[in-house]
């Protein structure tokens, strides 16, 4: 696994450094309550795959490198091993919002890596991202991993995935086992999976056999981008199989209901949806539309057009303190 090789420190130097670390010795609890945090940036090596490579286990795919910025809590020069979650996000990219969860968890003592399977790949525009699909970033998810577990400051037994819309495939579906075999690293998997309004319009094949770990959903029951019916039926699905996993559902949250900066509701009338979509994998990798047996592809009937997204301050706030609350709980963190 590659070193680090960019690191981005707050402070330069070693004078610099040493003001700090006497500073924050000799400042009182009180004046020194919000978190220090350290950042690495991390370039992530990883493949660009299309759905059908990526099912059949065909890894000669293009090669990219992803990228990747670790927030680390806590006092400049500790050397203790911490937890970490990585944060995938949607087709806006890394924003500020992934930052304001990052403080969040940051606050719990919870290292933060936040991924951009975006930039690396060229792909700047929303139809861009869209196009990668959600197969890349449960690959990037284990290629952070992988990353992280190799890191002196974290726990590698204490890594969890928390993705967003497209980025909730890599929070959701990393718990498949059939994936983590083909693309997990071999010495470490995921301690938690957190998935804030994922899709769940596509089965996968054996998709009810999972590692084992917890799974936990938060969606919008007004969602008109990502459906949260199938969500429904998918969980019920895993709960028949003994996955320990819950779907948490706010009555009147829209997509990205976690965004502050949509703090009215907006309409997008041109943005195309499968929310009445039936997907599954067939044979050889292909997606079925499973009403009518096709391939599905961009031009399928089924795709619609015309949804909404807007932030929804109860439904965000008590995603935040149940996310807090089952990584302490998971993390063993007092």
């Amino acid at each position: 696994m590659m070193n680090i090789v960019l690191v981005r420190s707050i402070f330069v130097g070693a004078t610099a450094w040493a003001i700090l670390l006497s500073a924050y010795v000799l400042q009182p609890q009180s004046a020194r309550a919000e978190t220090f945090v350290s950042t690495q940036i991390y370039p992530t090596p990883t493949v660009t795959l299309t759905a059908k490579q990526f099912l059949t286990g065909d890894q000669n795919g293009k090669p990219a490198v992803a990228a990747g910025t670790l927030r680390i809590p806590g006092p400049p020069a500790a050397t203790d091993k911490l937890p970490a979650v990585i944060l995938v996000p949607g087709v806006g990219g890394p924003t500020s919002e992934h930052d304001r969860w990052a403080e969040e968890l940051n606050s719990i003592g919870i290292a933060v890596f936040i991924l951009d399977p975006y930039a690396g790949r060229g792909a700047f525009t929303i139809n861009d991202r869209a196009q990668l699909g959600q197969r890349t970033m449960i690959l990037d998810s284990y290629r952070a991993l992988a990353l992280l577990a190799e890191n002196p400051r974290i726990d590698p037994a204490r890594i969890a995935v928390m993705g967003f819309s497209l980025g909730g495939a890599a929070g959701l579906y990393s718990s498949n086992e059939r994936f983590r075999k083909m693309y997990g690293p071999s010495t470490t998997e995921f301690a938690a999976h957190i998935a804030l309004y994922a899709g769940c319009d596509l089965i996968y094949h054996d998709d009810t056999k999972t590692t084992g770990k917890p799974i936990r959903l938060f969606h919008g029951a007004a969602d008109d981008w990502v459906s949260i019916v199938p969500c429904r039926s998918y969980v019920e699905r895993l709960k028949k199989a003994g996955a320990d996993v819950t779907l948490t559902e706010f009555a009147d949250a829209y997509h990205a209901y976690d965004v502050s900066y949509f703090a009215t509701l907006v309409a997008l009338p041109n943005a195309p949806t499968i929310r009445n979509c039936s997907l599954e994998e067939g044979e050889n990798g292909e997606i079925i539309n499973s009403k009518t047996g096709k391939p599905f592809g961009g031009n399928d009937p089924c795709i619609e057009k015309g949804v909404h997204i807007g932030f929804n301050a109860a439904a965000y706030q008590a995603t935040l303190e149940a996310v807090k609350d089952f990584l302490r709980a998971t993390f063993n963190i007092k």
